[in-house]
């Protein structure tokens, strides 16, 4: 008997538990159909940002100003344009398009910068037609001036102005640096988040060292990132998250990688880097490869699998935040040929 891969997030029915998570293809069309193809449960857009529509609106101004004081004359060579789009009219225009062509779930994703620029644009990807949306909150807190307090506080603002401004379920990804992160996310739910994303990551810049410029640069995530997602989403789910929808992200690259972030709670696995590595396929191998190994264990469904690991030692708060961290560190063999006497 073939074990049911069904599936709930964010109270959406899902075919999978796989989920592709945020990455520039996922607007194109030909993309995110080959998604669907490859048997993705639901497929998160990536994210609008805020600073990108107001940075093409100030330089649009600043290029109408440049020929206000032009020959009027001239002006009546250009066609009549009723409306100008932006970068929020193309992202509502491919969520669309992409929900035209699908039957996946499409998650939104947001990173804004002002509490009205929240409010705004999450009420322009519901009316878009999208079945939830993802807060993006990725920032650095780098004010010396702002608090802790603070900055955590802003946060939990902006989920619950989001929470205000519409009806559609509502994810947010979280990044590990909270200084309390389990106070954080109970906050965050209670601020009105239906659910939680473990984690964001934060890309950090380069230094050319020939010209000593700032490059962007970005490395693809490994299996091995997935291990903070996977303790705390056991550690959350033991705590202030029994009835949250929780999702895992980072570091999943195979059926293996999905097994343990179910096995410790969690709802949906979202995957980038493996697509981005491998193309849209690669979802279809990684499904059988989790099929495999639930068909091998006798398992019926996912749901049968969720949360079995958090039993046992996993409660026990200690055993995961300072046991594990001894035995971890005790866990090292030195390799035989660093030993005396070893072969090299």
């Amino acid at each position: 008997m073939t074990a049911d891969l069904r599936t709930r997030y964010l109270g959406l029915e899902l075919r999978s538990p796989i989920v592709a998570s945020a990455a520039p293809r996922n607007t194109e069309l030909d993309h995110a159909v080959r998604l669907e193809e490859a048997g993705v449960g639901a497929i998160v857009l990536p994210s609008l940002f805020e600073d990108e529509v107001v940075h093409e609106q100030v330089e649009l101004s600043a290029a109408l100003d440049s020929v206000s004081d032009q020959s009027a004359e001239a002006s009546t060579y250009f066609p009549a344009i009723d409306r100008i789009t932006d970068a929020a009219d193309r992202y509502a225009t491919a969520l669309q398009r992409i929900k035209a062509a699908t039957t996946v779930p499409i998650i939104g994703s947001l990173n804004a910068s002002t509490p009205r620029g929240w409010g705004r644009y999450a009420q322009l990807i519901e009316d878009a037609g999208a079945d939830a949306i993802e807060l993006n909150l990725y920032r650095v807190a780098c004010d010396s001036e702002r608090s802790a307090t603070s900055v955590e506080q802003g946060d939990l603002d902006t989920i619950a102005a989001v929470r205000s401004a519409v009806t559609i379920p509502i994810a947010v990804k979280l990044a590990p640096y909270y200084t309390s992160l389990a106070w954080f996310a109970d906050g965050a739910l209670r601020a009105g988040a239906d659910g939680l994303v473990l984690f964001n990551r934060f890309y950090q810049p380069d230094i050319d060292p020939e010209t000593l410029e700032v490059v962007p640069r970005i490395d693809l995530s490994t299996p091995a990132e997935l291990r903070l997602p996977v303790r705390w989403t056991a550690l959350l789910r033991a705590q202030v998250a029994r009835e949250a929808w929780l999702a895992v992200s980072s570091g999943v690259h195979s059926g293996a990688d999905v097994v343990k972030a179910v096995a410790v709670g969690a709802d949906v696995v979202m995957m980038t880097s493996a697509i981005l590595r491998y193309g849209a396929t690669h979802v279809a191998d990684v499904e059988a490869e989790l099929r495999h190994w639930l068909d091998q264990r006798e398992y019926r469904s996912v749901a049968e699998l969720r949360g079995s690991a958090v039993t046992g030692t996993a409660l026990d708060r200690p055993g995961i935040e300072r046991a594990n961290y001894v035995a971890t560190l005790r866990s090292w063999t030195t390799p035989a040929w660093l030993t005396p006497g070893g072969a090299p």
